[in-house]
């Protein structure tokens, strides 16, 4: 039985710990499939779209060609209106013009324009031309993004409960460390000497009788009843079965038995698992700095690293970049050269995004904790005094 058992017991914990990461993997792989047929859909739309020459670049192109032409050779008189007209007419010019759908609408391009949909990041140097990459986009972002939100909500009880338990084991370590420098060495001999006091005291229970353990049986206190060596003997063998006898796992029986019973039972608590989803994040509590302070570190990491295939960007610009990127405020004033490259970086933008989420949720407690106190200050002052008057 031993040997049939450890094998079932394998794996019920592996189908156990299959349970407990489906839903997580679920929402990241939907993600991830989701973010790839959108690649797929706008690259094709987009990318392969004609190029026309329109009436407007037309114009831009004779009116560069009349600039150029009213240059004199002495740049030096003409320099600053010469520059005052470039910059209007360049002002008025589309980028689009300037770009080849085939190069920015590649896989990966494309790729990276759904990550910029779903995480509401828009950095505004890609965007859809036609009319029907237009529509599409904003289907595209109208289960996109809830798809992604749900992903963070999914991704922040995880982060969460991992804040959580290593700030609690920090506070207990931190409690350890006070207590120990607080006790003295006096108080510390005494306790130490009452200690060998307390514990030198030990109950040594002997074993019942025969007459005992018969006594403690319910049917002894109803009534006296003469039994025989043979079937005390009985008795005694059957009480010590039972306390030697392992607990059987109903579940595994229930398994072995019937396995419709311990399906839905599984499906019950893939489902709670489900239900479960954003309570460890309303749970935690951890000071605000701290989430600063995770975030200033976190931000500081790819800051580093950023640049090592961003020519164009120093550690300044990087830090500032990732922090316009994960609060998804998105200007756009910062272009990247390798966006396939940071593609690799996905990972980092959602648990980032989840950070600066987790950070602006505890700001908000903070904020309705502010405004309850506030309140309740100007009500307890705007109350009128009780007045007493004499019987």
């Amino acid at each position: 039985m031993a040997s049939i058992s450890q094998p079932l017991r394998g794996k019920m914990t592996c189908k156990k710990i299959f349970w407990a990461v489906f839903p997580h993997a679920c929402f990241i792989l939907s993600l991830v499939i989701y973010a790839f047929l959108g690649a797929l859909m706008f690259s094709h739309i987009e990318g392969n779209r004609e190029v026309t020459l329109s009436e407007e670049y037309r114009t831009f192109l004779q009116n560069l060609t009349c600039l150029a032409r009213k240059l004199s050779d002495n740049v030096t008189e003409n320099e600053k209106m010469f520059k005052n007209d470039i910059r209007e007419l360049f002002n008025t010019a589309d980028p689009v013009w300037f770009i080849n759908p085939e190069d920015r609408w590649s896989f990966f391009g494309s790729l990276f324009f759904c990550c910029t949909v779903f995480t509401t990041v828009g950095y505004g140097n890609t965007y859809p031309v036609t009319r029907i990459g237009k529509y599409l986009c904003m289907l595209y972002a109208l289960f996109g993004i809830p798809l992604m939100f749900l992903v963070l909500t999914d991704t922040g009880d995880i982060l969460a409960t991992v804040l959580s338990k290593s700030y609690n084991e920090f506070r207990k370590l931190q409690s350890k460390i006070q207590a120990s420098k607080l006790c003295s060495g006096s108080t510390c001999s005494k306790r130490n000497e009452l200690k060998p006091r307390a514990q030198s005291k030990i109950v040594i229970n002997e074993p019942l009788t025969i007459m005992e353990v018969l006594r403690s049986q319910s049917g002894m206190k109803r009534r006296p009843v003469k039994y025989r060596n043979v079937e005390l003997f009985e008795m005694l063998i059957a009480r010590e079965n039972e306390n030697t006898q392992p607990a059987r796992n109903k579940s595994m029986e229930r398994w072995s038995s019937c396995p419709e019973l311990a399906r839905e039972k599984t499906v019950s608590r893939v489902i709670k698992n489900f239900d479960k989803i954003g309570k460890e994040l309303e749970k935690l509590d951890v000071p605000i700095v701290l989430m600063v302070l995770v975030i200033f570190v976190y931000i500081s990491c790819a800051a580093a690293i950023l640049p090592n295939w961003e020519r164009n960007m120093d550690f300044q610009e990087a830090f500032y970049f990732c922090f316009i990127t994960l609060t998804t405020i998105g200007f756009g004033d910062t272009k990247l050269e390798h966006p396939k490259f940071f593609l690799f970086f996905s990972l980092y933008i959602i648990i980032g995004m989840e950070v600066v989420f987790i950070a602006f949720k505890l700001g908000q407690d903070r904020l309705i904790v502010l405004y309850k106190k506030v309140i309740s200050f100007c009500a307890e002052k705007k109350m009128p005094s009780k007045k007493i008057y004499p019987k």
